[in-house]
């Protein structure tokens, strides 16, 4: 897809989306919280950003090259509108609970108890509107003895267990070059604003099949935010997203007491599967670790010795002989381009894959074909630049390329839309709160 369309600037509307209709206030800020109403934005929700007058989010000046907003914020900001409030004052306060009332799900990545000091923890939420399904992500979670330490996606990634996997064994241990911990936590938050939406429109349902609708009950005036009679709060924990990844990384210690180590680009207990160099300076991912897949890769390698190898037949056997393999895979493939070595691979029926850049992507056929690359013109200072790609929607739905709006706005950019449209203040009331410094 190679759609051109400046910052802001809405793109034809087509299918109607799968949450048109649904509201979302986001409160949060950097990318967990971000992430969630990215994605939820990306679907067709009405996701309007709250931020700090004055400055904004943060992520908008990370990575900053030119202008005022980083290309992060906008990638991470996208089909959203941004207000400007500050929650910290009282009028901030009630503005905040009067977008709360028009709005079906609420996010926030906050320190546990940073909400309920400004006055807006989940008791006077669900006050203004009972059935609100409010999303809560930080780094240890609402409950547990860690509750209130400060932690960034860093810190979850070496809790949750997967730092100590990561790298080579006789190096410290390395981070993946992306915001994993965060955006993972985003995407268990979808999942869980998604269930406790689709639990609110079967209790609806099932009201309405045994008689009249009297309204959405009133929630218990003492309501608490980690207890269970809140069936719209959602906990996400930056570390247990994490944890939830290391597949059986506890069960293998509790049961046979061997703890995992790093061990480089390979996986424990899988082999043939590594990252192998190319007489190009490029490097390829050869997965050959299936019974069948590994005759057929060393049989297109030249090495039927190996294919016939009786302590290669099956995969606990390979990971015995890792060192072997890789050594012969290796010396294979450093005397070839990585063209020559996937043709011959992608023949074989073995799966393969160059190790990509950022320029391969953006070139890619297959990228392009699923309208992963989206491009839009960028103002930045005083220049704009053109066609810049960014990422697409994940996942497809009905077989129809997901669309980008517009990426991330300008810091405030629909504050005055919001409060006069939705909230139905007047122009002079929204110039009051501007001079006060409320917006």
């Amino acid at each position: 897809m190679t759609q051109h369309d400046t910052v802001g600037s809405a793109r034809p509307g087509g299918p109607a989306r799968p949450l048109t209709g649904l509201r979302v206030l986001e409160l949060g800020s950097y990318i967990a919280a971000p992430t969630a109403g990215r994605m939820l934005a990306d679907f067709g929700a009405e996701v309007i950003k709250v931020e700090r007058p004055r400055g904004g989010d943060e992520l908008r000046r990370w990575r900053l090259r030119e202008g005022d907003t980083s290309l992060l914020y906008r990638t991470l900001n996208r089909n959203k509108k941004s207000v400007t409030l500050d929650l910290r004052t009282e009028a901030g306060r009630k503005l905040a609970l009067a977008l709360v009332a028009e709005c079906d799900v609420v996010l926030e990545n906050f320190r546990p108890g940073t909400l309920e000091r400004w006055g807006l923890g989940p008791d006077e939420l669900r006050a203004v509107r009972p059935d609100i399904v409010l999303v809560r992500i930080s780094a240890y979670g609402q409950t547990g003895p860690y509750r209130d330490r400060p932690g960034f996606g860093a810190i979850a990634e070496a809790v949750g267990g997967l730092r100590e996997l990561t790298g080579d064994p006789d190096r410290p241990p390395v981070r993946v070059g992306v915001s994993l911990a965060d955006t993972l936590a985003g995407i268990y938050a979808v999942a869980g604003a998604a269930m406790c939406l689709f639990r609110r429109e079967r209790d609806r349902a099932d009201r309405a099949a045994t008689g009249p609708d009297t309204g959405d009950p009133e929630p218990p005036a003492t309501a608490e935010a980690d207890s269970t009679d809140f069936p719209g709060l959602v906990d996400v924990a930056l570390h247990e997203a994490i944890f939830s990844l290391t597949e059986s990384l506890l069960p293998d210690h509790e049961a046979y007491a061997e703890p995992r180590r790093r061990i480089g680009g390979r996986m424990e207990g899988v082999a043939p599967s590594n990252a192998y160099p190319c007489a190009d300076d490029r490097t390829v991912i050869i997965a050959g670790n299936g019974d069948s897949i590994f005759t057929r890769f060393m049989t297109a390698i030249g090495r039927t010795d190996l294919a016939e190898h009786p302590g290669c037949a099956t995969n606990d056997g390979r990971w015995a002989h890792r060192d072997l393999l890789d050594a012969a895979i290796g010396d294979w493939t450093c005397q070839h381009d990585a063209d020559t070595v996937l043709a011959v691979l992608e023949a074989a029926g073995v799966p393969a894959g160059r190790i990509y850049r950022a320029a391969d992507i953006a070139t890619d056929p297959q990228y392009t074909a699923r309208g992963m690359v989206q491009r839009f013109d960028v103002p930045v200072g005083d220049r704009v630049l053109t066609g810049v790609g960014f990422p697409g929607v994940v996942p497809r739905i009905g077989g129809q390329d997901g669309v980008v709006d517009w990426l991330g706005p300008d810091l405030g950019a629909h504050t005055h839309d919001v409060l006069t449209g939705l909230l139905r203040l007047d122009g002079a009331d929204v110039e009051q709160l501007a001079s006060t410094g409320v917006i």
